[in-house]
């Protein structure tokens, strides 16, 4: 039997393949622009942005170098180049995978220092050493294969290629890479990115609560701002690759042949997606970089003109976060509604619930955004 024949019918290969071509051609374009924009203001970049670039690295890498590869074998209706090419696929896959989650795990681990007053990395130099040691513990794993710590193969469908969980059961040493991959690269950041973010989000509605001057408001809008950000990022991530990670497991504890092709397909596609919704989130939730994406488009020929001096208008928080724009704004709001919300904090009838007014009135400056 030909392991690298499709196992699911030619209209499927094409309709994945089609998938697979959307999410690569949105990805490449969403992660390059993330990509431009840190490099126009790379002199304001604070350290930790660093990560953010380094996790648009990664997923720009497995969009150019992987998914080609799988269209066409897709529209192929048979993996093209045999062991070779399988064994680099499931290499990327692997070592791009792991780069990712590294770094997110990493990124969670400084922004919980930094919400707590513990001393986090504060110079560039040590952010790059931190994503480099993402890359060598990454390349590590990936390699580990090649020296017989587990094997690359086609997946059950026949249409990709990733660590051959079927055989690991049969290796003696499969077990114990099964064990200490999912352990090292799966269950181990996963609880650290949501032990740090919980807490940083307790952290914030406890700050919230304790608000009592609206002039604070914009501190904790960016930190709102950024922690939303940061958090559907890793959610998107762990939740993209933890149903591929289920059926996983089973097909090595179990018979690969109990599930079917077709099931065995959508897991993958779902975790392949995952390299194009950091550039979606950034877009969706940063003002900032909507802005600058529009006015690279200007410049790329869309109607209006480019305003040159538009990289100056960023906060220093990033492109990724809040802008001066909408401090302003805050600002602009306060002022004119500090006369009703001094009255507002300072009344003293003793049947008002003040805990309400007062972050009403919070919620009006913050609407102005």
């Amino acid at each position: 039997m030909d392991i690298y024949s499709s196992k699911v019918s030619p209209a499927l290969d094409f309709g994945a393949g089609a998938f697979l071509l959307v999410i690569a051609v949105l990805s490449i374009v969403g992660n390059l622009l993330i990509l431009v924009m840190a490099s126009k203001r790379s002199n304001h970049m604070k350290p930790p942005e660093l990560l953010s670039v380094n996790l648009a690295v990664t997923d720009l890498g497995a969009a150019v170098t992987m998914y080609p590869l799988a269209v066409a074998s897709s529209w192929n209706h048979h993996w093209i180049g045999g062991h070779s090419t399988c064994y680099y696929y499931g290499f990327m896959g692997f070592f791009l995978g792991v780069t990712s989650i590294a770094t997110l795990m990493v990124m969670a681990i400084i922004r919980f220092s930094v919400s707590v007053n513990i001393q986090a990395p504060s110079n560039k130099r040590c952010v790059k050493m931190l994503v480099a040691g993402t890359w060598l513990y990454a390349l590590l794993w990936a390699v580990l294969p090649f020296v017989g710590w587990g094997e690359y193969g086609p997946e059950p469908f026949g249409l990709s290629c990733t660590l051959a969980w079927g055989n690991l059961k049969t290796m003696k040493t499969g077990f114990s890479m099964i064990i200490c991959m999912l352990i090292m690269n799966l269950v181990i950041p996963a609880v650290i990115i949501i032990f740090c973010y919980s807490a940083m989000a307790v952290k914030l509605y406890l700050t919230y609560k304790s608000i009592e001057d609206c002039q604070h408001i914009p501190s904790v809008v960016r930190l709102q701002r950024r922690l939303m950000i940061v958090i559907l990022i890793s959610l998107g991530f762990i939740g993209c690759w933890t149903p591929y990670a289920i059926v996983s497991l089973w097909s090595t504890f179990h018979d690969s042949a109990s599930i079917p092709p077709v099931v065995s397909m959508l897991p993958c596609l779902f975790a392949k997606s995952s390299t194009v919704y950091n550039p979606l989130i950034y877009y969706a939730f940063s003002k900032p970089f909507k802005h600058e994406v529009k006015q690279l488009g200007r410049v790329c020929g869309w109607p209006g003109t480019c305003d040159a001096n538009m990289a100056n208008q960023t906060n220093a928080n990033g492109i990724y976060l809040v802008s001066t724009h909408e401090v302003n704004n805050i600002a602009i709001a306060y002022s004119r509604l500090a006369p009703c919300l001094e009255f507002l904090f300072t009344a003293s009838h003793k049947d008002v619930d003040f805990t309400i007014i007062r972050i009403i009135g919070c919620r009006v400056i913050m609407d102005a955004i």
